[in-house]
């Protein structure tokens, strides 16, 4: 991009700036912005074709494209939730209810067990077979991230898609969400550093029996049911707990994300390396701010050439309200061609679903253990062999 100051962009910066800068109005929009330096706007109303509006849409609204995304990610994970409800219902009854098969998407939600799986992997060569598409879900979550950067989070994740509508919410309840002072934001940020670091450590420190013990034992093997087990069952502490992250994520934007998810913290390292970022072309920028003001992760779009923050999530909020063309949009260092919103949502769609259907077409998607050995276990889930405290994984015979 180039770095010379367009002196349109100069002239028309002082007329709209003040204007924009108002706060009375989250998202203040440009009316005398030249035709010329304006984006071209479709207005999807005009289409009377219902099908062409659609793909015109999709083609041309960034959140339009994000939002059917992140719904449509979301109902897959209450569709699994619904398959493992009968699952656990087939188990709870010593089978007499009608078998429901355990949903192997299940295990996108046993991270733990996930990097455990990961790390015997890479000593051994090994898939294990206990959770296997467990281990592909993380490999497809880190890939989009090395190479989309940390777009998962906006795009796919079910709790960020729950993160999202919260603050949204509380936004239109309250009028604006609370802003965190720098002084507090940054310690703040730096817990979910220090949960990774603590989880990582722990187990890339672990030898191969080590690691295979866990993987192995009882209790990871029924690590989704104790899952389910926990918010089917929540305790009176889990439930304020859970409550106390809603309402912070109410008044907060991306409370859980921004502070306390290990695995943001792990893709947004991971970010670093990829190709694609959000650029800023300094020489037609007017300086308006709408695209840090339209930021979620508060970053200080309007004054980085390239963005780089480990808090980027690639949602495109940014690039969608900026007025002016061909000034803020996703590019990679090797090339100076943008790369559309509905190619880069493709993308990320489609690395996850490469990955993980990888897994399903060469058969590591389903897990070995039989419908018998699963109401063994269920009969079972109350031994000490199941249980898992303190980070210990007790001591289990073949039996077990």
């Amino acid at each position: 991009m180039q770095s010379e100051k367009n002196p349109m962009s100069i002239v028309y910066r002082e007329q709209y700036v003040d204007a924009v800068q108002q706060p009375i109005s989250p998202r203040p929009r440009i009316k005398k912005l030249p035709r010329e330096m304006r984006k071209n706007k479709i207005n999807f109303l005009n289409e009377k074709n219902g099908w062409k509006k659609l793909l015109l849409r999709l083609k041309e609204d960034s959140q339009f494209v994000r939002s059917s995304v992140q719904f449509s990610f979301l109902l897959l994970c209450v569709w699994i939730g619904i398959e493992f409800y009968f699952f656990m219902q087939w188990g709870a009854s010593n089978g007499e209810k009608t078998f429901f098969p355990r949903p192997p998407g299940a295990e996108g939600f046993l991270p733990i067990s996930a990097l455990i799986s990961f790390f015997y992997w890479i000593h051994t060569g090994i898939i294990n077979t206990v959770h296997p598409s467990g281990l592909f879900i993380f490999l497809a979550i880190v890939a989009v991230s090395i190479f989309l950067k940390k777009a998962f989070c906006s795009w796919l994740c079910p709790v960020g898609t729950i993160s999202e509508s919260l603050w949204k919410v509380g936004e239109k309840l309250f009028g604006k969400n609370l802003s965190v002072t720098k002084w507090l934001d940054y310690p703040l940020r730096s817990l979910k550093y220090l949960l990774l670091f603590f989880f990582a450590y722990s187990i890339a420190t672990m030898d191969v029996d080590a690691l295979k013990k866990f993987i192995f034992s009882p209790y990871n093997k029924v690590a989704d049911i104790k899952m389910y087990l926990f918010f089917a069952e929540v305790s009176s502490f889990a439930l304020w707990t859970i409550v106390g992250l809603v309402a912070f994520s109410v008044v907060i934007k991306n409370f859980w994300c921004r502070y306390l998810c290990p695995y943001g913290a792990l893709l947004g390292a991971l970010s670093w390396l990829s190709p694609f970022k959000v650029q800023r072309n300094t020489a037609s920028c007017i300086d308006c701010e709408l695209c840090t003001k339209a930021c979620p992760s508060n970053i200080k779009v309007h004054t980085a050439k390239t963005v780089w923050s480990d808090e980027c999530m690639s949602c495109l909020e940014c690039v969608q309200v900026c007025p002016v063309k061909n000034t803020l949009d996703v590019r990679t260092h090797f090339t100076e061609k943008q790369i559309p919103n509905w190619v880069y949502g493709s993308l990320v769609v489609g690395v996850f679903v490469a990955i993980t259907g990888a897994a399903m077409l060469f058969g590591y998607w389903q897990n070995s253990i039989t419908k018998e050995e699963y109401l063994h276990r269920f009969q079972n889930l109350d031994s000490p062999a199941y249980q898992h405290n303190r980070g210990s994984v007790p001591e289990y015979s073949e039996e077990d």
